[in-house]
């Protein structure tokens, strides 16, 4: 992948967001945040597991000394590193490592994300995996305050995943692809 600038990065995100997230209510408890200044988008320049280990920590940190009105969630997005599905996942196992050493993991909740997901057992060609696919690598930082909020507002929270995964398996893997090839068109001009 080349390298590409923090703001077109950042475009691509609200890109997503608004695209799959919002428009398709994969997440009903985003569309109140997406123009919120309380979500904070923050695009890490790392280019080694150190610094990527030091940006996780940081950012862990700043949404721990915040108030919920000055960031209520958190995107780090990777675009330099992890572009192998599996290296993210072992680094995202580090995350919730490092999570529940600091003895946050009843505090803040991880929400995964990558453009190559695959759910395990599922075909590799389902529309379904787009539910969790994002334009580069990023790891979602949820507070579990608001997570447990937004739940006793639902009806049934537990069948989200399944009404995604019906919703993108009936738009079809073609029209799903055409929604996400529009994110980064851009980037291929």
């Amino acid at each position: 992948m080349s390298v590409v600038k923090s703001s077109l990065v950042e475009k691509h995100i609200r890109a997503w967001l608004q695209s799959f997230i919002v428009e398709l209510n994969l997440c009903p408890f985003a569309r109140p945040l997406i123009a919120d200044p309380a979500l904070r988008i923050n695009v890490c320049e790392a280019n080694n597991v150190e610094q990527l280990h030091h940006a996780f920590l940081s950012e862990l940190d700043l949404i721990q000394q915040s108030s919920e009105g000055e960031i209520a969630t958190s995107l780090l997005v990777i675009p330099h590193m992890l572009h192998s599905f599996e290296d993210y996942l072992d680094f995202l196992g580090d995350a919730e490592a490092m999570l529940e050493e600091l003895g946050l993991d009843g505090t803040i909740q991880l929400a995964s994300f990558h453009p190559q997901y695959l759910f395990d057992g599922e075909d590799k060609d389902s529309a379904s995996h787009f539910s969790n696919r994002s334009p580069y690598p990023l790891i979602h930082f949820l507070r579990e305050e608001m997570v447990t909020a937004a739940l006793e507002n639902v009806d049934m929270p537990q069948q989200i995943p399944e009404r995604n995964i019906a919703l993108l398996e009936g738009l079809g893997r073609e029209a799903v692809a055409v929604r996400w090839n529009a994110l980064t068109a851009d980037e291929q001009k």
